[in-house]
């Protein structure tokens, strides 16, 4: 793939990503409204990504693919029930589509990776789309062949079946501009100070520059 291909796809990429009064204005305008279910590590860097996202209207933070009924986060990261981390993404197919919302999706995550997601290792870390027709497999599908081209390498991450969304515990919805003070290693921060310190510390934008390059769409340059 030549550069100037490359940053044409960028251009495009990017193109979907708009300030938050558009997002607002995508709520409000919105007439097709689905829904699809990524997940892609930490749910709340995913959410952060994707409420950034126009004609993204809201982002769920949960639990799915497992077999617990109403898990809760301890016993989800506790690895027993098989649930992933994961979110309902939201949206308006009148403004953005399920094929654009994958790409995006792949280029914020390291789809390489079979045992987690940057510091966060273990099953209900690992990347998964859940697919609930063949309209919405085919699109997965279609984008995980161009990224996998792209990288030139193996994705991992596997396209499943829709299982049923439990959403997570309230505090952990949008987090990461919550304002609620919490202790963390370095004393009492806001939660969305403790956000940005961990998704600093955890890796995530440095290593997804260093797969994806000016393709990441999500990453601060």
């Amino acid at each position: 793939m030549t550069r100037s291909t490359r940053t044409l796809k960028t251009a495009t990429l990017a193109a979907a990503i708009a300030l938050g009064s558009l997002m607002q204005a995508a709520k409000a305008d919105a007439a097709d409204m689905q829904v699809i279910t990524v997940a892609g590590g930490c749910f709340w860097c995913v959410e952060a990504d994707f409420e950034k996202v126009q004609g993204v209207a809201e982002v769920t933070s949960g639990y799915t693919g497992g077999t617990t009924v109403n898990p809760t986060y301890r016993q989800v990261t506790g690895g027993d029930t098989g649930h992933y981390e994961a979110v309902e993404i939201a949206y308006d197919a009148e403004q953005i589509s399920a094929r654009q919302i994958y790409d995006l999706f792949f280029r914020s995550v390291d789809p390489t990776d079979a045992g987690g997601q940057f510091c966060d290792r273990g099953d209900s870390y690992r990347t998964a789309i859940f697919v609930s027709d063949p309209a919405e497999r085919q699109a997965a599908e279609a984008a995980k062949a161009v990224a996998q081209a792209e990288l030139g390498r193996e994705i991992v991450t596997p396209i499943l079946p829709a299982q049923t969304f439990y959403e997570a515990e309230d505090y952990h919805q949008d987090y990461y501009k919550g304002q609620e003070r919490v202790f963390t290693r370095r004393g009492f921060k806001t939660m969305a100070e403790a956000y940005d310190f961990y998704r600093e510390a955890c890796g995530r934008d440095a290593r997804v520059a260093d797969l994806w390059g000016n393709d990441a769409p999500f990453v601060k340059r």
